[in-house]
This record gives C-alpha cells, sequence and structure tokens, in this order.
C-alpha cells in the first residue's frame, strides 16, 4: 500500500521552515481560531485562498465545493455559514469563483456528466435567468460572464438565507462580498456587490430586477 512518503516529507520539510522563522507559530496557532473571514470558493486545486490574497493559517475559514454554489438545500454549506457567522463571528463572507471554472464550462454545455448534472442545475439555473445577457457574445466571454453572474447569485442566496438574515437582524457587522479570480495572471477581481444589510440587499434587487 502506497504512503505517499514525498508528502509526509514535503510536511516534515515544511513544519521545519515555519518553526525556524517563528518558533511559537504552532503553539499560537492551535490555541484557536480566530478568523474575520469566510472565504467560499470552488473546489478547483487552482485556486489557493490563503495564497492568493497573502494570509497565514487561521486567518480564513474555509468552504469549497464545485463551482462555489451556496443554495438553501445543501445543510453543508449552511452549517459553515453559521458556524463562521455565530461562532466565529466573522465580519466578511466571501463568494469567489474563477474564469475558467470546470462546473461552469459543464453547465454550459449540453453533455450528459452523471451525478453532478444534478448539482449543475443550479448554474444552469443561473444561465437561465440571464441568457439576455448572455447572447451575443462569444463561447469564452459566455463563460466569464457567467462565472461573474454565478457569483452574484451565490451572493443573493447567502444574504438571504436565515444565518445572514438573523446576523444582520440582530445588528451584527457582517458584509458579503462577490469575487473573481483569474487563474491566467493570479489577480482577484471585485464584482463591486458587497452586500452588508437588509436595506443595501433590497437595494441590490430593485437594481438587477
Amino acid at each position: 500500500m502506497k504512503k505517499l512518503k514525498n508528502l509526509f516529507d514535503n510536511n516534515q520539510a515544511w513544519a521545519r521552515a515555519i518553526k525556524e522563522k517563528n518558533p511559537d507559530f504552532f503553539t499560537e496557532l492551535s490555541k484557536q481560531q480566530t478568523p474575520d473571514y469566510l472565504w467560499i470558493g470552488c473546489s478547483d486545486s487552482r485556486v489557493p485562498e490563503n495564497k492568493i490574497v497573502d494570509l497565514p493559517a487561521g486567518e480564513i475559514f474555509v468552504h469549497r465545493n464545485i463551482a462555489n454554489v451556496v443554495v438553501h438545500t445543501d445543510l453543508n454549506s449552511l452549517s459553515v455559514i453559521q458556524y463562521a457567522v455565530e461562532v466565529l463571528k466573522v465580519k466578511h463572507i466571501i463568494v469567489c469563483g474563477h474564469y475558467g471554472c470546470g462546473g461552469i464550462k459543464a453547465a454550459m454545455d449540453n453533455n450528459k456528466h452523471g451525478l453532478i448534472d444534478n448539482w449543475l442545475r443550479h448554474i444552469k439555473d443561473v444561465r437561465r435567468f440571464h441568457e439576455h445577457k448572455l447572447e451575443g457574445l462569444s463561447h469564452e466571454e459566455k463563460l466569464d460572464l457567467l462565472c461573474e453572474l454565478n457569483v452574484v447569485e451565490q451572493v443573493r442566496n447567502i444574504c438571504n438565507s436565515t444565518i445572514v438574515q438573523d446576523a444582520w437582524e440582530r445588528g451584527c457587522e457582517l458584509h458579503v462580498h462577490g469575487w473573481v479570480y483569474d487563474i491566467a495572471n493570479g489577480t482577484l477581481k471585485d464584482l463591486d456587490d458587497c452586500i452588508s444589510s437588509n436595506a443595501q440587499l433590497a437595494e441590490r434587487n430593485l437594481k438587477h430586477q
């Protein structure tokens, strides 16, 4: 049975390097986690959230799935959000999609992909809602725009969740952001879709009608 020795060797070298720079790093890290950020991103291995924003371990609470989708029936993502908001007291929820997303590409075609097609229905719905915005664009332009539209949709879903609604009603400081990561150049794009209250949510909903 393979033990993946190379990964354990990498781990030992990494831990030694960290301790050489900061002997107390792991001692302090093990005491508690108090992140200000919840990152909801895609499972794509090319999108390492801590490295993208250059923050150390312990600074970002993370949930990832195919195409960074958050829906009211997914108890996994909702449990993460509730823990982040009510226990960790995060101040920012970041939904970060990325250009070149395989889930977005699969949702754009008419091929069968198996079980994942049930998950991709959520993205296909986003495509259907915004079909008029995709008309006349090249295939690549459609993929990029659908990536952005999907992020915006997930921001709305999070804001409409009972967790965030209750937090805002309690007067908690909580901001929900929509970003996209460009794998081709390593930079983030802010979709200018930050929502921090029910009033802002209502305003954005009117704007996007």
